[in-house]
């Protein structure tokens, strides 16, 4: 019976054309503009770290003096190097790192490459195992390197076939700002958007390609990025004991006794600083997930969540046209009707016929409307902005986006189609 109200569907929509073309051109740009502006919404608002976000904690204290002005309660978003490394020592997390962004200046070995700045991370050892990040060849390097300082590097697959042309380079040299740095890692395709771990340096881009020990940066002054917050003149705000806060620290912890006895820690830290003379205010903390966080800094922009807003109103706006159509198309086939009903066609059945229909005009806009998104998406790309190359329509959304065109012609087909089977066979059959 469904191949025979398909076959009807088609020849009806086949004789009528311009309609046709009409109610499948309204669907198709309604969802386009639809799965466009979601598509990038999925994007930028995708867990960064999937099956982990949960266990992730941004780590917050509060040590400005008493007599600062403060817009809110809300603790500094970054801590003083000196916290920083107290509480990497007490180690009362399953995992945790510190970190800061910064710039290397690479000296490439080869003659046809000239020096150049590339992004970097100065860390903790815990980092690539905490976030995630896949390894090519080699490894991490150890808490000894960190304790050490040892002059020892990671770096991006992308930056190893640059220099060398190969990724087997385990063991070489990379000079690093003037300092002979041994490679002892390389990683393997890895871009983390959101950039959630430290959104001071930037939210979507394309990550860092260098990572070298926190300690090792400092030791050798190596140059940084990101915000300072300084409460008193500081000569060297990097430096231990300055008052000022540049430094991000996340944890690890497995369950939620575990995140309630690292609150308590970082309770009692605080207390302890307050009565040390360190700290002037009352303890302040906050620990937050990955999820939490991204949601606490706003991180997808508003201008996105508007843009999705108002292209499903335009998507409303086009079924209203739709169901019109189909509404004066139905209709216009009451003498069809009446005669289907006459042979002992069941209302139900001519409802069923209608909307199967309305099922292929949905289809054939679902269609046309993946058209429509690729080329609303390369537009988006083609814009000055850091999430740009992130817009494109993966599997999952282009099965959203034919389901959203057959299931909206379907509900804009319902009332169309139950005024198009309340036709009375008698008065059609009386009609000349």
């Amino acid at each position: 019976m469904f191949a025979y109200y398909l076959h009807l569907a088609l020849r009806s929509l086949g004789r009528n054309r311009v309609i046709t073309a009409l109610m499948v051109l309204a669907i198709a740009f309604g969802v386009g503009a639809s799965m466009t502006t979601l598509t990038v919404l999925r994007t930028l608002s995708a867990d960064p770290v999937p099956g982990k976000s949960h266990r992730l904690f941004n780590v917050q204290l509060d040590p400005r003096p008493a007599s600062r002005s403060m817009p809110s309660t809300e603790p500094p978003e970054q801590l003083t190097r000196t916290d920083a490394e107290a509480l990497i020592r007490a180690a009362k997390a399953e995992r945790q790192v510190m970190m800061s962004g910064g710039n290397a200046a690479i000296e490439p070995t080869r003659a046809d490459l000239a020096p150049f700045f590339a992004d970097a991370r100065w860390t903790t050892a815990d980092f690539f195992v905490m976030f995630g990040a896949p390894f090519a060849a080699g490894t991490p390097w150890t808490a000894v390197d960190d304790e050490r300082a040892a002059r020892v590097v990671v770096i991006t697959r992308e930056l190893a076939e640059k220099l060398f042309g190969t990724i087997e380079i385990i063991g070489r040299s990379l000079r690093v700002d003037g300092t002979e740095m041994r490679i002892v890692g390389v990683l393997d395709t890895w871009r983390v958007n959101p950039h959630f771990y430290d959104l001071n340096t930037t939210v979507y881009g394309t990550g860092e390609q260098l990572f070298a020990p926190f300690s090792t940066s400092r030791e050798l002054k190596l140059s940084r990025s990101g915000t300072t917050d300084c409460w008193e003149n500081a000569p060297e705000p990097e430096a231990l004991g300055a008052p000022c806060t540049w430094v991000q620290l996340w944890v690890e912890l497995g369950s939620m006794s575990a995140v309630a006895n690292y609150q308590d820690f970082l309770t009692s830290y605080s207390q302890d600083q307050r009565r040390a003379g360190r700290f002037e205010r009352e303890p302040t903390i906050r620990l937050r997930s990955v999820v939490d966080w991204l949601a606490f800094k706003q991180v997808v922009p508003s201008d996105v969540r508007l843009q999705t807003w108002i292209a499903l109103g335009f998507l409303i706006v086009c079924l209203i046209n739709t169901i019109g159509l189909l509404l004066t198309k139905f209709l216009r086939r009451a003498s069809e009707v009446g005669v289907r009903r006459a042979l002992g066609a069941s209302k139900r059945e001519i409802f069923t016929q209608l909307l199967i229909e309305a099922a292929v005009v949905g289809l054939a806009g679902g269609l046309v409307g993946l058209l429509f998104t690729w080329i609303g998406l390369g537009m988006i790309r083609s814009q000055p902005t850091t999430y740009a190359a992130l817009a494109r329509l993966d599997l999952p959304m282009l099965g959203i986006t034919i389901a959203l065109a057959v299931v909206s012609s379907i509900l804009a087909g319902v009332f169309p189609a139950w005024r198009g089977c309340q036709v009375s066979p008698s008065i059609q059959l009386k009609s000349p």
